[in-house]
Order: C-alpha cells, then structure tokens, then sequence
C-alpha cells in the first residue's frame, strides 16, 4: 500500500541570481566546476574556470543576461515556476511538484528538501531537457544520488532519461512553427546546443562514435543515448511531422567554447554557408531547450541575426520553445503519470 504522495522533481539547468556580474560569477564558478561539463582533471578544470573563464567571461556574459532579464526575473526559472505551479494544479493532492536547478537557485537540495518534508512514498525525477547528455541530465540525476545518499530513508526514485521524440511534445513544437508562413523561408535550421566531441566519444561503450561520417543519423542499441543522436531524432521527427523535404533543413550545434572541436556542424558556420547561397530568410529551432532562455532568445534572435545580417542575410526568426504551454504542462503530466 503506498501511503504518502507521489514526488515530482522538475530539474532545469539553472541562472545567475541575478544579472549582476558578481552573481553571474558565482554562476559560472559552480557551472563549470562541473566534472561532467568541463571533464577535465580537476586542478586543471579549477585553474581554468576560477583562473581565466570565471573571472573574464562573467563581465560580458552578465551584459548578456541583462539583456534577457525581465522584470520578474530570468525567463528560464519564470517558465519553471509556472511550469511547476501548472503541473501541480493538473495533478492534484496525491502528487506533490518541486521545481530545482542544477546550478544556483532554487537548487535540487532545497527541491528534495520540500519533497521529503511531505513524507512522499517515490519521487520521479523529471530533467527539463527532451536529449540526453551526461552534461546535463547526467549532471542531474548524479547530483540526485549524491544528495539522497545523505538521507536514512530514500523514498522509491525513478529517473527519466530523456524524451527527444515523444510525439505530444513534437507536436507542440511544430504547432508553434505552424504560426510561421514555413514556405516563405528560404531554408529552416534545427540548432543544438553543442557538446565538446571527447563527451561523446566518452559516453560510447560500442566504439561506434564518429566511427563513419553518418553515425548519428539513426538512432540504434549502439547509440541510444548519444545526445548527437538522439538530437538527429528530435529533427527527424519535426521534419516529418511538418513534411520538410531533406533539402529544406540542416541539423546543427550551437555555443561552441574553447578550441577542441564540438559536435558539428557549427550553426555559425552553417548561417554563413546558407548566406553565401543566397538565402535571406531563416527559421531556427532550438529543441535542445523547453524553455526560452540565454541560448534561444540572445544567442538565436540577436546575435545570429546581427551576425545573419552582416553576412548579407535579412531574418533569423526562432520558433518559439514549450515554455508554459498548457499543452507542454499536459505532456509533463502524462509522461510522469
């Protein structure tokens, strides 16, 4: 007999406190320290980050985020909170809803704090992001483990690893590029955040990663969770769902840092490619992410449609994320139902 409610942790990537340079600091200083995102030897990775990226990069990433700021807040965690309120709301008393970011506030102990507090029998452990990475969702559920592991009781958990071509989600997605007249662009981008290819080759127990130029284009045993993969998915199954031939789109990756060499191609460079050819009008996914964010609304709409413009482009228009759909808190619903 189960007696306590269900837990339900919401896990998204995080944001500054604010977009003060300090804060964005303090941000930078505890996601990059991350052994699963800078999976360097830790003197080494402490050197880099604290040293150099922390200290140079925080000015002028803190003029990006006042930029995306609102007057509520930062968008990602906005959406996460409604996104949190609304799938309470639909779900009812037997559940209880916690919203944690991976980095900064409110972070995944306060979250499982709230939970535990309810005496909830299991919590299901739901990472905002539909492709799996060990960056990422991987950095989520580890940091789960760790935390639990401090406890006397541990409820039932159960992770969910990832989503990338759930079809109610894929739905909403291509509904919203359905408000676009998607014939008047010249060629539609499916754009990634990128990952460092060492990760990747890192998280392959077939030695099947980057093996042949193609591997990534069908998702198998082999390279089920490949986030290269399993991102091809995502576009696959946008593509189909809005009859794009395979001439009409690009799949590519975004927020390259450093000089190793990322999942490719590049979507700067694939913007440059397109420009060269003579296409004017661009529409962009970012299905890497169900929340607008620094990525989507800075790095898509401004600065790829400054760069777009100087390359002798004229529009690079995003389509929207999930945000706080209904439809999008529905979905969440039924998967962790």
């Amino acid at each position: 007999m189960v007696f306590g409610k269900k837990g339900i942790l919401l896990v998204n990537l995080g944001t500054p406190n604010s977009p003060s340079r300090g804060d964005v600091y303090v941000y930078l200083r505890q996601f990059l320290t991350d052994p699963r995102v800078i999976d360097i030897p830790w003197v080494q990775r402490q050197v880099l980050v604290n040293g150099i990226i922390a200290p140079f990069r925080s000015g002028s990433s803190a003029k990006l985020y006042q930029e995306l700021w609102t007057p509520e807040g930062s968008p990602i965690k906005i959406y996460g909170e409604r996104v949190a309120a609304g799938l309470q709301a639909l779900l009812g008393d037997e559940y209880a809803v916690a919203l944690g970011m991976r980095y900064q506030n409110p972070s995944i102990e306060s979250a499982l704090k709230q939970l535990i507090d309810q005496q909830v029998s299991e919590i299901t452990v739901f990472p905002m992001f539909p492709q799996y990475a060990s960056a990422s969702t991987g950095s989520v559920h580890d940091e789960v483990m760790r935390l639990l592991r401090k406890e006397q009781v541990i409820p039932n958990v159960r992770f969910i690893n990832s989503y990338y071509d759930h079809d109610p989600m894929i739905e909403i997605f291509a509904d919203n590029a359905r408000k676009f007249d998607i014939a008047s662009y010249d060629h539609i981008l499916f754009s990634f955040h990128g990952l460092p290819q060492r990760q990747m080759i890192k998280a392959d127990a077939c030695n099947h990663c980057l093996k042949t130029a193609n591997c990534c284009e069908t998702v198998s045993i082999k390279n089920q969770f490949c986030y290269s993969a399993q991102s091809h998915g995502t576009a696959y199954a946008l593509a189909k769902k809005l009859n794009l031939t395979r001439d009409r789109y690009t799949i590519s990756f975004q927020s390259r840092l450093g000089r190793d060499p990322w999942i490719q191609p590049y979507t700067i460079e694939v913007l440059e490619k397109l420009a060269k050819q003579g296409a004017k009008r661009l529409l962009v996914f970012s299905a890497a992410f169900v929340a607008d964010c620094l990525e989507t609304i800075v790095e898509i709409s401004s600065e790829y449609q400054e760069e777009f413009h100087k390359m002798g482009g004229e529009t690079v228009d995003l389509v929207p994320s999930l945000n706080d759909d209904p439809r999008w808190i529905k979905v969440i619903a039924d998967m962790v139902r």
